[in-house]
């Protein structure tokens, strides 16, 4: 198990103390979770705010902040443990690196609990609803001051953080060189996710999330892998690694199947690209990304509008939410321990503020995270364009902005699919930084890939 520093624990615990000085705060790990019976559970994936303030990767733990004590509940491994699991660290040692000394089971810690003066996160596992509510009684709703000290103490990645978070990006980075060389017509699907597979485990990683790869790239989460590639189909590749310690990376590069870009299809992807990278560009402290998002929906715009799909103004269509028919995702998202990073805390709480209020147009009401930049802040960029047949379709049958698609033209890319390109990026003092190695993403690149 890899921690870093005792110090770094001990320092973001004093943070989050100081934030909230009233009343004990209650972090909750996460237990194992079975897939169809006790003995038979999905790779354990410790609670995202229990790593960053506890660091110990076990099941059936708990963290408790009581003035100046802190404690960990849990339990040491039986002999029955250590004859199926083998021997390992104890619990009192990992929780000496933390900066821990105190432990006491985990059926104490209702002795310890002072039911009206605890905060706590909000579950979004139902096991850990039950104990909070039945085992600790805790009747009150999750703190919304802790719920935003812990929001605003994440949101700044430490040095330590970025060089993880750097990391995922690299090996997410080889796992999409790896999929681009096993791109051709006649191979399925599933075989460019067994490369995937593959070389995320040869890097003794784990994936940050389950893969999005298909030539159906018009379907945003697609986790299909059952279909047969062919030349002129674009193959759209999400995926991303989590390292040992954790934090993640999530990149999405699109490539055709043949090798080569046909003419439409780098029509397209170049508009993607420059949305890309001008988005990027725009990024430094203080810039709200609901700006971002919205100029890069204007270069959209303009870009379908140069290859005749749109007509009429573009500051209109920007205002009406044009740009959602074709990209109804928001432009990208927080990123760190988790992959759409402390969403189990609420959007409302990461990527907006009290005075800004989520939209209703498609694709704007998707951006998840719309306030000012602050440095330290690591945010996907991750612009697309898609030709989704039914949402055309249906939008055609309603006459839904007439006035500014040029429907008869679109029957020609209703089999297109979509491009994505997605970095991660951190806002610094005075721009940004594309975290990792530079991964193709030119055209030029990625024919030459």
């Amino acid at each position: 198990m890899k921690l870093f520093s005792k110090d770094v624990y001990i320092r973001r615990r004093s943070q989050l103390r100081e934030a909230v000085p009233q009343g004990q705060i209650l972090i909750m790990g996460n237990n194992e979770a079975p897939m169809n019976y006790t003995a038979n559970a999905y790779r354990f994936r410790q609670d995202s705010n229990f790593l960053y303030f506890f660091g110990i990767n076990m099941p059936g733990l708990a963290g408790l902040i009581d003035g100046n004590k802190t404690i960990i509940f849990g339990h040491e491994l039986t002999l029955d443990d250590i004859i199926w699991e083998g021997p390992v660290e104890p619990l009192s040692s990992f929780a000496e690196k933390v900066g821990v000394t105190e432990i006491h089971p985990l059926e104490d810690l209702p002795k310890f609990i002072k039911k009206d003066e605890v905060h706590y996160l909000p579950p979004y596992r139902g096991d850990r609803s039950i104990f909070l509510k039945e085992t600790l009684g805790i009747s009150q709703a999750p703190s919304v001051d802790l719920i935003k000290a812990v929001v605003a103490q994440r949101a700044i990645k430490s040095s330590e953080e970025i060089a993880e978070m750097s990391a995922a990006v690299n090996i997410s980075g080889a796992m999409h060189v790896a999929a681009m060389k096993a791109c051709k017509p006649g191979k399925m699907e599933y075989e460019i996710v067994a490369e995937i597979l593959r070389t995320v485990k040869m890097q003794n990683a784990e994936l940050s999330y389950p893969i999005i790869l298909s030539v159906n790239g018009q379907t945003l989460h697609n986790h299909f892998h059952g279909n047969q590639m062919h030349a002129g189909q674009l193959m759209l590749n999400d995926s991303g690694a989590e390292t040992e310690m954790y934090y993640a990376g999530d990149i999405t590069r699109t490539y055709p199947v043949s090798g080569k870009f046909t003419t439409q299809q780098k029509d397209i992807y170049e508009i993607v690209l420059k949305m890309e990278v001008d988005s990027i560009e725009a990024m430094k402290p203080g810039v709200s990304y609901r700006d971002i998002h919205l100029n890069a929906n204007r270069i959209l715009i303009e870009g379908l509008k140069g290859l005749g799909l749109l007509q009429g103004d573009v500051d209109t269509m920007v205002s009406e939410g044009v740009g959602g028919m074709f990209m109804p995702h928001g432009l990208g998202h927080a990123i760190g321990l988790d992959v759409h990073d402390m969403e189990d805390l609420g959007e409302q709480y990461v990527g907006y503020k009290e005075g800004l209020e989520r939209s209703t147009q498609l694709g704007l009401k998707s951006l998840r995270f719309a306030k000012e930049l602050e440095t330290g802040n690591v945010l996907t960029v991750e612009p697309g364009c898609y030709f989704i047949p039914e949402l055309i379709s249906k939008y055609k049958e309603e006459g839904k902005f007439k006035e500014f698609v040029n429907y008869s033209r679109l029957e020609s890319y209703l089999q297109f699919g979509g491009v994505r390109i997605e970095d991660n990026v951190l806002v610094t003092e005075n721009g940004y930084q594309i975290l990792g190695n530079p991964i193709p993403k030119t055209v030029a690149e990625i024919e030459n890939i």
